[in-house]
């Protein structure tokens, strides 16, 4: 079935913690700028931070991205999936390291809550790596009743996290 080919923008968070990790979010945002019905607009800074959960492991580099496509949620995340592969993403512990990590943290205003997809990302309120470059990038959106930069103020508090200088673009 064809998509609609009406156009939404999305958000994208990306995370790498093993190998070069410049290298792997730089590789990534290629990617997604060449895939069929979705256009790369913005990439916020990256921001060194601290492992949440799971094993010890490396720090992460983490950015947000901002596209625009046509793809449909479900087809958008696919996209992500596969780029995650094709980037040698291997998942074998839950939050784990990786080489590549692509979230899809919010789609419009979108809600959907099946079996593959939760939007908008469930655990993004609570995380100071994705919300401080998605603050950067959407500062006045609104979630769980606060702006994108309260959010990211808050946990900055708590998280280890630091704005480093360049970005993708």
């Amino acid at each position: 079935m064809p998509e609609d080919q009406t156009e939404h923008t999305a958000y994208i968070g990306l995370g790498s913690n093993m190998g070069d990790k410049r290298a792997n979010l730089e590789k990534a945002l290629e990617l997604l700028g060449s895939i069929p019905g979705l256009q790369l607009k913005r990439v916020a800074s990256y921001y060194r931070t601290a492992p949440l959960g799971g094993p010890v492991q490396d720090w992460y580099l983490n950015t947000v991205a901002e596209v625009v496509t046509v793809l449909e949620p479900h087809r958008l995340l696919a996209a992500l999936l596969k780029t995650e592969e094709e980037l040698g993403r291997v998942r074998t512990i839950r939050w784990g390291p990786r080489t590549i990590d692509l979230d899809l943290l919010l789609y419009g205003h979108s809600e959907i809550c099946d079996a593959a997809l939760t939007l908008p990302h469930p655990r993004m309120t609570g995380r100071a790596f994705v919300m401080a470059p998605l603050a950067e990038l959407a500062p006045g959106l609104i979630l769980q009743g606060k702006t994108a930069v309260e959010l990211a103020g808050e946990l900055a508090r708590s998280q280890s996290i630091e704005k480093l200088d360049s970005t993708y673009y």
